[in-house]
């Protein structure tokens, strides 16, 4: 169970997204530079903490996984993906506040 996010690769992420099983997974697609993908790390951070055991949460920094933008087609920066059970469950885009978050994630943390 991490209470911070945790940091993925293109070659590891199909095997953390698998070991999720069944748990909800927030992935963060961001770039270096980008002021709203900056923002949204310490949001992500507090959710990890909060919602550890319930959410994990993964960051992918896209300039080191060019290909898994390609795959997902994250066009906007930052890319949230929901995944659960391996599949896309939900999107958002932007740098979004701690409450906005959880409220777009509620019906997944029951």
């Amino acid at each position: 169970m991490s209470t911070t996010p945790i940091t993925l690769t293109a070659a590891d992420f199909d095997g953390e997204l698998a070991g999720a099983g069944t748990q909800p997974f927030l992935v963060d697609f961001w770039v270096q530079g980008c002021g709203p993908c900056k923002a949204l790390a310490p949001v992500l951070e507090a959710v990890a903490a909060e919602q550890a055991g319930r959410l994990r949460v993964g960051m992918v920094q896209l300039e080191h996984a060019p290909e898994l933008a390609g795959r997902y087609e994250v066009i906007a920066l930052p890319t949230l993906i929901l995944f659960v059970g391996g599949l896309e469950k939900k999107r958002l885009t932007g740098a979004l506040a701690e409450a906005e978050l959880l409220a777009e994630l509620e019906e997944f943390l029951t």
